[in-house]
């Protein structure tokens, strides 16, 4: 899970990314979040093809990964953070825990409301472990790509797949559950 200095560290490149640039604030374009949601779709497709397949453990925690990242961003978008071009997976990453983490956590609340304490503490434990998947990945991606053995790549590969379809199960989530709060707002 994500420990408390991970999170200051990103709390922190979020305040320098805002003043650098690395990070915008804008409002969000609906073709832009329907392109990243595709690539999300499509990278997590073509994992999926190539571990039924057993093609390349490589590439398969390349596309689920992707898939993750491009959701991820999607989510940033909907809620007016664009992403810049430079260091944009680390950008992302940190940007996921400041700002995707509390509204996740406030959403994930929502959906248990009904329930008592254990649910309040499942929705804390689900939403810091979507953030913590990103950020693992990220860590992954950049490793395996550069480094390691095919039978070691096929474990860590069905591991990623598996990640990725949750987190981007759950971002779909979030990022529905925000855009019928903003048809709300413009129609009322």
């Amino acid at each position: 899970m994500l420990n408390k200095d991970r999170i200051k560290e990103a709390e922190s490149n979020v305040k320098i990314y805002l003043i650098d640039g690395l990070i915008k604030k804008v409002k969000s374009d609906k073709e832009i979040e329907k392109l990243l949601l595709n690539n999300s779709r499509e990278s997590l497709s073509v994992a999926s093809i190539l571990i039924e397949k057993e093609l390349s453990a490589l590439w398969v925690i390349v596309c689920a990964y992707y898939s993750m990242y491009y959701i991820a961003k999607a989510v940033l978008y909907s809620n007016g953070f664009k992403i810049g071009e430079k260091i944009s997976h680390k950008v992302t990453s940190d940007s996921l825990i400041v700002y995707v983490k509390k509204i996740l956590e406030k959403e994930l609340i929502k959906d248990f409301e009904t329930a008592q304490e254990e649910a309040l503490e499942l929705a804390g434990v689900k939403a810091e472990e979507m953030v913590y998947s990103f950020d693992r990945e990220l860590e992954k991606r950049s490793r395996f790509q550069y480094s390691l053995t095919e039978n070691a790549m096929q474990n860590k590969a069905k591991t990623s797949f598996e990640r990725a379809k949750k987190f981007v199960l759950v971002m779909e989530k979030l990022l529905w559950h925000l855009i019928t709060k903003i048809f709300e707002k413009e129609w009322i």
